[in-house]
């Protein structure tokens, strides 16, 4: 999976939806079709009997963390090793949650060696919310600040979703949230049975213009024809002239913030 998604539904849906009885530090929310690591997003938890919804940060600062810098890296955990990673395994026992979404962005390799990423919009097939499986934690500062972070746990892509790329968000089912969200379940294996690995999702391309964070709106997930592939020989010609190109001095700066994301999941 790549590092964007989308979350455009309303907080006080996404409550309705999750069966939250709060709401807390979402005042500001807007509608945001291109969330980006670090960025402050919704989530579903359990703060001591109650099923609340949060504001947290995307990427994962472990409690004992010395820099929250490090949360930029903590954007997903592997399902594969969630259970014996020392930044996640405590999380996967007692701070589950869940991060909704209406879809994310992802990202499929030129089949040659010239093209660039074309970008995919995937979403539920029926329209509804994703419920990414998620791990969280709370970080306090020596100066008394605090900062609730969440992560994603991602397995290996299913189906059609395995052609796009290699990797894959986790879910967990509208069946499975109440026991996801329930700290007093520790066993390690049934807590990954409650994850769904082969939902039934769509991807339609979209517009390069997702690759930029600055750009937000609800035309990034307009389905918009593939870009057709650059022949490897026209690809060659392209990077020998974009080579020598670099050896002069430009007339015009590129637009910044534009090249195809790194994929982080």
């Amino acid at each position: 999976m790549c590092g964007r998604y989308v979350v455009a539904t309303h907080p006080g849906q996404l409550a309705l939806d999750f069966g939250a009885a709060e709401l807390i530090n979402l005042d500001r929310f807007q509608p945001d079709y291109n969330v980006a690591p670090t960025k402050p997003i919704p989530t579903v938890l359990t703060l001591g009997s109650a099923r609340v919804l949060l504001e947290m940060g995307w990427g994962m600062v472990p409690s004992w963390a010395k820099d929250p810098a490090i949360g930029s890296r903590m954007i997903n955990a592997r399902v594969e090793t969630v259970a014996e990673k020392p930044t996640f395994r405590r999380a996967l026992v007692r701070r589950r949650c869940i991060l909704p979404a209406d879809g994310y962005y992802e990202w499929r390799k030129p089949a040659g060696a010239g093209g660039r990423k074309q970008p995919f919009y995937i979403h539920r097939t029926d329209g509804g919310l994703l419920a990414f499986a998620g791990l969280f934690d709370h970080w306090l500062g020596a100066d008394g600040s605090e900062l609730w972070t969440a992560t994603i746990i991602t397995g290996a892509a299913v189906g059609d979703l395995a052609a796009i790329h290699d990797r894959m968000p986790l879910t967990v089912g509208p069946g499975e949230r109440d026991a996801w969200l329930d700290p007093d379940l520790q066993d390690k294996d049934e807590i990954t049975a409650l994850l769904d690995r082969d939902p039934e999702w769509t991807a339609r391309p979209v517009s390069t213009l997702v690759n930029s964070v600055r750009n937000n709106g609800p035309e990034l997930i307009a389905e918009e024809p593939e870009a057709p592939q650059e022949p490897a020989e026209t690809a060659a010609i392209g990077r020998r002239t974009r080579s020598a190109a670099q050896a002069t001095p430009a007339t015009s700066a590129p637009e910044a913030g534009m090249d195809e994301p790194d994929t982080l999941f």
